[in-house]
């Protein structure tokens, strides 16, 4: 294998290559982001519950109310009091609780798992789905179905279902972020349907939700994470499989992404691909390294290295420079790169310099475009029949080439910055060094000592530490040894040569340092008020996700439109949230500056309160109930018909709203709302009205 005395030409004259394709303008990338069909029908669905619940529901419900009551109809006759029992205990995987317990449950196994991208795929489509769920739910104001009781718990408006909304959302993440494609996954989302459809049939026969809330519910559950997933995590671009917890970073190449490599190989280098496999995986945190068998322009068959870079990669290394700044404090060369086509531009530059200066790296061979400002690859030389000096024998010579690579880049002004195992190799007993994307020019003279110590441990890893040692003296002063093994500790050796160190189980470090000259360590923590600042900022941020992550489990339910003083749908929930109350308290008028604030309505109580609209004083309280608590001071308890009204007023010293005449609250008669309710043919349950099943 030729080394940087080989690199690609373009063409001379007019004469263009054969082989390669230039993408015409507009054409689509290799790689495009795809929702496929099913994608967009679920999206359209969506669409159109969107339109149902702002429009329809708003306008005029009576439609969608009798299609409704006769599928409800139907369910509800089969009630009986043993069933009843069981149904209310199903009925609870929707609650607050279990949903809670189990969303907190999925997000545990996908962390374990290391599928970050899935995790917070899932957890910002909780919040964009659960936000719209609720949205809908004041838009629609719908309340519960009329002509039955309900005989379980419920909070808010009807439509959509969140419960069910909320059960979607868990089985589609269940589905996309632990089981894996194929079979399994198909009898997953069968499972899915069967889980949505059962739940909606329970709530439907406990008589809190209509067939048309369970769809628009587990359409909007559905459609939201599962656009998501195809968009952002595809099965072929990001698939689920279970083995070794291997690292994040490191991408599929099958599928729609190994296509598109052939073909950017293809069309930009002119290699015809024959194999693509993954190399040295565990050696390697921030990119997918690769093998890949070609077939070049000239119809020779060789085999070059490349390393998949993607935006993931620019992400994760923003975060590991943030995590080392906050935890060691500020390196010099810790700033992170802005795109990912700065990731492969400075190693394909860090590769010839280094070929230039004489280095036994590969070749450089291009870089290939993926996706544009996605995902890039790098291509270089493959050193054939070389091993891992891991896994090789080593003598003298070995040892020898290895003080002197680091001496050379001392002489030049380089530092690798990654010197471990999996960055060097022995080809033919010949020392060669790769992975160069962390090479600095003109770095701090504690990263050359750094690299000094770290290649010194990686070659006692092989030997033993005086052979290592002896060798570096003629290489360097007693000085500079005692320099690398004072810098060289910690986090300052890379994650694989701290493991096989202690795998080693001699205490190579001890040993240089005995053999040097005394030294006291050089010290990685500095602090400044930067860092001091970065940390307090993290750990805020830090606690506020947290906090609103673990929220998106706990969502707010039972909020409800301002109850006004007429027979409209917010009257109509409170009708049925206290099915026996005759009466009904109301806003009929507030005296200027005073507005309705918090407003919430669920199974046995409704609350509102009203107060300024400036927040300067605290809002005056009226709770609905069926009958009254035990008396609280400051509090104001106004019985009435099969029902108890609570006002607590928080300020004596100026007019508030009040029941008294011309006071801006009153009381509206039950027999008005259902009188308003069996003009749409319906019955409202409860006080003055019929029984209902």
């Amino acid at each position: 294998m030729e080394q940087h005395d080989q690199a690609l030409q373009p063409s001379a004259g007019t004469k263009h290559t054969a082989h390669r394709r230039r993408r015409p303008s507009g054409a689509a990338p290799p790689l495009p982001k795809q929702i496929g069909l099913t994608g967009w029908v679920w999206l359209v669905a969506l669409a159109a519950v969107v339109v149902t619940g702002c429009l329809w529901l708003r306008a005029d419900p009576g439609p969608l109310d009798r299609f409704d009551a006769g599928i409800t109809d139907a369910v509800v006759s089969i009630r009986a009091g043993w069933l009843n029992t069981v149904v209310r205990q199903v009925h609870t995987v929707g609650s607050r609780v279990g949903f809670a317990a189990l969303g907190l449950l999925l997000v545990i196994a996908t962390a374990w798992f290391r599928r970050w991208r899935h995790l917070v795929i899932w957890m910002i489509s909780l919040a964009v789905a659960g936000a719209l769920l609720q949205g809908l739910e004041l838009l629609s104001l719908r309340p519960r179905p009329f002509g039955v009781q309900q005989i379980a718990s419920w909070e808010g408006y009807a439509t959509p279902s969140i419960p069910i909304g909320a059960i979607a959302i868990l089985s589609t993440g269940l589905a996309f972020m632990l089981v894996v494609p194929g079979r399994p996954r198909f009898w997953a989302k069968i499972a899915m349907a069967g889980a949505i459809a059962i739940i909606g049939t329970l709530r439907i026969y406990l008589g809190v939700d209509h067939f048309t809330d369970v769809v628009f519910g587990a359409i909007v559950g559905v459609a939201i994470p599962l656009a998501a997933f195809r968009a952002f995590a595809s099965n072929d671009l990001f698939p689920i499989s279970y083995g070794a917890r291997g690292k994040s970073a490191h991408l599929d190449v099958t599928g729609r992404r190994g296509e598109a490599i052939r073909t950017a190989l293809q069309d930009q280098l002119g290699f015809t691909v024959r194999d693509i496999k993954p190399v040295g995986l565990e050696g390697s945190g921030g990119s997918t390294p690769l093998k890949l068998t070609v077939t070049d322009e000239e119809g020779r068959t060789r085999t070059i290295f490349a390393k998949l870079y993607a935006k993931s990669h620019v992400r994760a290394d923003r975060w590991y420079k943030l995590g080392r700044t906050m935890l060691y404090g500020r390196l010099e060369d810790e700033t992170p790169f802005s795109t990912v086509r700065r990731f492969v531009e400075y190693e394909d530059y860090t590769l010839r310099m280094l070929g230039d200066y004489g280095f036994k790296t590969p070749a450089a061979l291009g870089i290939v475009e993926i996706t544009p400002e996605r995902e890039y690859l790098i291509a270089m030389d493959f050193f054939d029949d070389a091993v891992e000096i891991g896994e090789a024998d080593i003598d003298a010579h070995v040892i020898d080439e290895g003080l002197a690579m680091i001496r050379l880049m001392w002489d030049v002004g380089l530092a690798h910055r990654d010197i471990k195992p999996a960055n060097l190799m022995v080809q033919h007993g010949e020392l060669k060094l790769i992975d160069v994307f962390f090479v600095q020019v003109r770095p701090s003279p504690w990263r050359q000592a750094v690299d000094l110590g770290n290649m010194m441990l990686v070659l006692a890893l092989r030997s033993d530490a005086r052979t290592v040692y002896d060798a570096a003296l003629r290489y360097f002063t007693p000085d500079e040894l005692a320099e690398a093994f004072a810098a060289t500790k910690g986090v300052a050796s890379p994650t694989q040569l701290r493991q096989q160190l202690k795998q080693d189980g001699r205490d190579l470090l001890a040993a240089f340092r005995s053999m040097a000259p005394a030294r006291r360590p050089i010290a990685l923590q500095r602090w400044s008020i930067r860092r001091v600042a970065l940390i307090i900022a993290s750990l805020l941020v830090v606690l506020l996700a947290g906090l609103t992550a673990v929220g998106l489990f706990f969502p707010t339910r039972g909020t409800v439109t301002a109850p006004m003083c007429d027979a409209g749908q917010p009257m109509q929930l409170m009708a049925q949230a206290v099915p026996s109350a005759t009466r009904l308290p109301c806003v009929a008028s507030l005296p200027v500056g005073w507005v309705v604030g918090t407003a919430e309505t669920v199974q046995g109580k409704a609350i509102f309160a009203v107060g300024v609209g400036d927040g300067s004083t605290e809002p005056v309280t009226v709770v609905l109930t069926e009958s009254c608590p035990a008396p609280v001071e400051g509090t104001q308890q106004i019985p009435i018909d099969g029902g108890c009204v609570t006002y607590t007023p928080t300020i004596t010293d100026r007019d508030v709203p009040s029941f008294a005449p011309d006071g801006g609250l009153a009381f509206i008669a039950r027999s008005d709302l259902i009188a308003a309710v069996a003009a749409d043919d319906q019955v409202l349950c409860g006080a003055l009205a019929p029984p209902c099943p």
